[in-house]
C-alpha cells in the first residue's frame, strides 16, 4: 500500500465524505441535516476509524480524530474506549464454516467498559463545551433551534440503530442500498466476528449462519410493532377500519378491472379484521370466497365482521402449491417466499400485498401513509 492511506485506498470515501458533512453542517446548519449526519457519521465513518485508523501518519490520524469530536459532538477517545468495549462484551453467533479469507487479528484488547477519565478524553469534552458555548453565544437560534435538537435526535437514531442490531442476537442486514450508503455496516455479525476486517471486504467474509433482518437496524423498530400487533389496534376502532376500507377499496377497484371472470377468491391469513374479505363481497358479491389461515383465533375473529357464507380452512398456506382460485390475495404479513409468489404465480391471477417501494408492472399504492401497494401477477 503506497501513499498516506494505512489499510485501504478505499478509506479515500469515508473521508471524504466527511469532509462533505462537515461543508454542510457549516454552510446550511439544519436540525434534519445534524441529526441525520451524526447517526450516519456516527455509523459510518468514525466507527470504521474507530476499527481501523485511516492515515499511516499518527499526527494524521490524532487530527482528524480532532476533526470528528468537534463535527459530531462526541469525544473519540471515549467513543472508541466504549465501542471497542461493546465488542469485548457483546455475544455473537458463530459461522457453521470459516469465511473465505482469514481477518487479520484484532487490534485491540478486551477491557472494561467502566470509562476512565484520561487527559486526553478530558481535553475532547472541553473542547465540545467550548464550542457549544461560542454558538450560543454567536448564534443561539442556530444552537436552540437548530443543533441542539440536532444533536439530541442524531443520538436518539444511533442509540436504536444499536439497541437493534443486538436486540435479539446480533444481526446483519444484506439490503444493498443500505450497504452502500453505510459502509457495508449492515454485514454486523461479519463485523463482530471480525472486527479487525476492512469495511470495504465485508462482504467477502459473509457467514452463513448469521441472523438477519428484511430492516436496517434503525427501522428494526417494525419487527415489533409488527403487522399483528397493528391489526389488534384496527379491532379496537371502528374509525381505523373505515380508513382501512376506503385506502384499500381504491386499490382493489382498479386491479380488479384488469381481472375477468372472478368466481372464486382465496384470501389468505385474511383472519382478524378481514378487509380484503368485506371489499371483495362488495365489488364481487357473486364470488366465492375461501379464507386460509394458521390462527384458528384468528379465523374466528374474522367470523365476526363477515355476514355472507365464506369458507374457511384453518391451515398453513403452501406457496408452492396451485391454486384452483380465480383470484388468489396475498397479505404483507405472508410467511413464505414471496419472491416465488411472483415470479411464479400459484393462481390465474394473484394479487399480493406489499410494501410501497415494491413496484410492479401491475400495481396500485393502498397508502401512502400505511407504505403499503398492491401489486397483480398473472400465470
Amino acid at each position: 500500500m503506497r501513499g498516506i492511506w494505512r489499510n485501504s485506498k478505499w478509506d479515500a470515501v469515508p473521508f471524504g465524505l466527511s469532509l462533505v458533512h462537515g461543508a454542510l453542517v457549516l454552510a446550511i446548519p439544519s436540525m434534519p441535516l445534524i441529526a441525520l449526519g451524526t447517526w450516519w457519521n456516527s455509523n459510518t465513518v468514525s466507527h470504521n476509524f474507530i476499527h481501523l485508523p485511516f492515515f499511516r501518519s499518527r499526527k494524521l490520524n490524532a487530527v482528524y480524530s480532532w476533526y470528528l469530536t468537534l463535527l459530531l459532538g462526541i469525544p473519540q477517545s471515549w467513543w472508541r474506549h466504549r465501542h471497542l468495549a461493546h465488542h469485548s462484551e457483546s455475544r455473537t453467533i458463530v459461522c457453521e464454516r470459516p469465511p473465505r479469507r482469514f481477518a487479520p487479528p484484532l487490534l485491540y484488547q478486551e477491557g472494561s467498559s467502566r470509562l476512565r477519565m484520561t487527559p486526553h478524553i478530558f481535553a475532547e469534552v472541553s473542547a465540545v463545551v467550548t464550542v457549544w458555548i461560542v454558538l450560543l453565544w454567536q448564534a443561539p437560534g442556530v444552537f436552540l433551534w437548530a443543533y441542539l435538537p440536532g444533536y439530541l435526535t442524531g443520538l436518539a437514531l444511533c442509540y436504536i440503530h444499536g439497541f437493534f442490531e443486538h436486540r435479539v442476537a446480533t444481526t446483519s442486514n444484506y439490503g444493498v442500498l443500505y450497504n452502500v450508503s453505510f459502509l457495508n455496516d449492515g454485514y454486523h455479525v461479519e463485523h463482530h466476528l471480525q472486527p479487525g476486517a476492512h469495511w470495504s471486504r465485508l462482504p467477502d467474509r459473509l457467514c452463513p449462519a448469521a441472523r438477519t433482518s428484511r430492516w436496517p437496524a434503525v427501522l428494526r423498530w417494525l419487527e415489533v410493532v409488527n403487522l399483528e400487533f397493528l391489526e389488534q389496534i384496527a379491532l379496537r376502532s371502528k374509525t381505523i377500519q373505515r380508513l382501512l376500507l376506503a385506502t384499500h377499496e381504491k386499490a382493489f377497484r382498479k386491479l380488479l378491472a384488469a381481472v375477468r371472470d372472478v368466481r372464486h377468491v382465496t384470501i389468505v391469513g385474511g383472519g382478524m379484521f378481514p378487509r380484503t374479505a368485506l371489499i371483495i363481497q362488495k365489488l364481487l358479491p357473486a364470488a366465492e370466497i375461501t379464507i386460509i389461515d394458521a390462527s384458528a383465533k384468528n379465523l374466528e375473529t374474522a367470523r365476526r365482521f363477515l355476514n355472507a357464507p365464506v369458507k374457511f380452512i384453518h391451515e398453513r398456506y403452501d406457496s408452492e402449491r396451485r391454486c384452483p382460485s380465480d383470484l388468489l390475495i396475498i397479505p404483507l404479513a405472508f410467511i413464505g417466499d414471496r419472491k416465488e409468489i411472483y415470479a411464479r404465480p400459484p393462481a390465474r391471477a394473484t394479487f399480493v400485498h406489499d410494501w410501497i417501494w415494491s413496484r410492479h408492472a401491475n400495481g396500485a399504492i393502498i397508502s401512502v401513509m400505511l407504505l403499503k401497494r398492491l401489486n397483480l401477477v398473472r400465470q
